[in-house]
C-alpha cells in the first residue's frame, strides 16, 4: 500500500490516544507487516512464534444472552 494514499475511516480507530489499523486496512495492505498487529487477518504469518499475539478471546454467552 502507497504512502501517499490517505487514510479512510474504516481504515482504523484511535484507542488510548494510539491509531489502531483494522482488518479492512490490513487487507488492503496486502500482506502480514511483521508487528504483530491485533486485527492482523494473515494469521502472524510473518511474526516469529514467541511474539505472536493471542487471539482476543468470545465473549462468553451467559444466562441473559439473546438466541
Amino acid at each position: 500500500m502507497p504512502d501517499s494514499q490517505p487514510l479512510s475511516p474504516e481504515d482504523y480507530y484511535i484507542e488510548d490516544g494510539l491509531l489502531v489499523f483494522t482488518p479492512a486496512w490490513h487487507l488492503k495492505r496486502g500482506s502480514c507487516c511483521g508487528n504483530s498487529c491485533r486485527h492482523c487477518p494473515y494469521n502472524f504469518v510473518n511474526v516469529p512464534r514467541d511474539q505472536r499475539l493471542e487471539p482476543e478471546p468470545e465473549p462468553e454467552a451467559g444466562p441473559d444472552a439473546e438466541a
